[in-house]
């Protein structure tokens, strides 16, 4: 979709660019053109600052003993269970769990029927300390060969003690794959956390991106930094021991803690949560890609250093050169800081980052980078500032269809709160933004469009408060199959809830 904030003061004027717009694609290839033109009214791309304020329950963690961190039964029953993709494509997952009381076997059994497991698969065990805390003992197991598009059934842990569990792998790597993902970030473990995570179970999503800062288990101090991690692996087991959770890692993750001993950067992450950035050819596990349904993803790490000739940056560079539109046409990055923001928490801290890759991602084409961190929701429209540096440029940002669409989504339901301080006026390049707790949703449907749903935290009640459909920044733009070339949205006057939908065909 094209989100470029012209401002028309009438449809004929409107009309006449459309016109102009199609003397162009005449130009350059000698066909007719026809222009399907609707109007809809109702919500969509006028800039919107929501003024609700809800009741949120208080911003402090789930006590210990609540059923939320229940601890399985049963002598080292494995526990944390989570699982991430563990390939390139799709036809591989990495499955994790801790077993508390001893070692026991690092093994998952698994099937395609249900307590039929005709497969093995052997893992690996390890543990670590921090401060005086000491781990689990922490099992990642490579299950790989897996068929597209099949449920499997897993089993682990020993005699009583064992559990059992189910994944569906994804389609296969095709362009009209439709797929959903939903889209979570700073998500701790409150009671609006568990109220974000009931809602995401909710909504039909296959795989979870999300975009950093887990636990807050940094918020504690000593032993208390690792028992807030066990429960926070225990919380979210609802869910990822079911379906993949794409993990990017946040400045909570980074621990720091000096009067603690601790300074190695990352540790109770890198430990707990595995990535399968091997198989995209990067050295570190902070960033990596995959390849799922017909998407192509992409994780960055906003805290390692990514300026030019750094492994990251030479990474991206690379990782960029392999995505092919053809197989994989939707193009989405993670990040945990955000590039775009009008919130005046971490206001700007994107910046250097942006300077950076902005010029390969508008270049690339890429469809969509979602970020957390600040603590609210925010959806941008498609804006670039490749043509800025401190002696020449305009310093702000213009319209670009070639660039990303940036949403924030660190409103999860951490224990620090909402960041409730958007910069008054709402700048340009800002379409809709609220200081509510919420998940989202990306339903990727075939190759030309996707519906995306941001889903506020209603007082416990999932409510979809910012809807739009994209169009997809490679196939919407050259011919496809279904003859189409080029389509968008406008909204008929910036202060208007109606809009032009024009679909341009060949």
């Amino acid at each position: 979709m094209l989100y470029s904030k012209f401002k028309f003061s009438s449809l004929i004027g409107l009309t006449a660019m459309l016109v102009a717009f199609g003397v162009r694609l005449l130009l350059y290839k000698h066909v007719p053109i026809i222009f399907i033109i609707l109007i809809s009214v109702g919500h969509g791309d006028a800039s919107v600052t929501s003024a609700f304020i809800r009741s949120e329950w208080p911003s402090v963690d789930i006590p210990l003993e609540n059923e939320a961190f229940a601890i399985p039964k049963g002598h080292n029953a494995p526990q944390q269970v989570h699982i991430t993709q563990g390939d390139y494509d799709g036809k591989a997952v990495i499955i994790s769990w801790v077993t508390t009381d001893e070692p026991g076997l690092s093994k998952v059994q698994y099937g395609t029927s249900k307590e039929k497991y005709d497969f093995t698969a052997e893992g690996t065990v390890t543990n670590y300390t921090f401060y005086k805390y000491k781990s689990g003992y922490i099992h990642h197991c490579l299950v790989d060969g897996l068929e597209y598009n099949t449920k499997y059934y897993y089993k682990i842990g020993v005699g009583d003690s064992s559990r059992e569990f189910w994944f569906q792998t994804p389609p296969k790597i095709d362009p009209d794959a439709s797929y959903t993902f939903g889209i979570i970030g700073d998500l701790g473990q409150t009671y609006n956390s568990l109220s974000t995570l009931e809602h995401y179970m909710q909504s039909g999503g296959q795989t979870v991106l999300y975009v950093g800062d887990l636990s807050y288990a940094d918020r504690y101090a000593y032993n208390d930094v690792g028992i807030r991690w066990d429960s926070w692996g225990r919380f979210i087991e609802r869910s990822t021991a079911y379906q993949p959770w794409i993990w990017s890692a946040g400045n909570h993750e980074i621990e720091y803690m000096p009067n603690m001993g601790e300074v190695l950067p990352f540790k109770s992450y890198l430990q707990r949560f595995a990535t399968p950035h091997i198989a995209s050819n990067s050295n570190n596990p902070l960033w990596y890609a995959v390849r799922r349904a017909s998407a192509h993803i992409i994780v960055l790490s906003s805290y390692s250093p990514f300026v030019k000739y750094t492994p990251q940056w030479r990474w991206l560079r690379a990782e960029l050169k392999r995505v092919n539109r053809e197989k994989t046409p939707w193009l989405i990055v993670l990040m945990h800081m955000p590039i775009y923001s009008s919130n005046q928490a971490h206001y700007m801290e994107g910046e250097s980052m942006r300077t950076v890759f902005e010029g390969w991602f508008v270049c690339s084409k890429v469809d969509f980078i979602f970020a957390g961190h600040v603590h609210a929701y925010e959806r941008s429209y498609r804006i670039s500032n490749i043509h800025y540096n401190v002696s020449s440029g305009d310093r702000y940002p213009v319209p670009d269809i070639s660039a990303p669409v940036y949403i924030t989504v660190g409103d999860g339901g951490n224990q620090e709160g909402l960041a409730g301080r958007f910069w008054d006026p709402q700048p340009d390049y800002s379409a809709f933004r609220e200081a509510s707790y919420g998940h989202s949703t990306l339903e990727i449907r075939n190759r030309t469009h996707v519906i995306y749903h941001w889903n506020r935290n209603d007082d416990g009640k999932k409510i979809q408060t910012d809807s739009v459909v994209f169009y997809n920044q490679y196939w919407s733009i050259f011919p496809s199959d279904n003859g189409a070339l080029w389509a968008g949205s406008w909204p008929l006057s910036t202060n208007s809830h109606s809009y032009l939908h024009v679909l341009f065909m060949a």
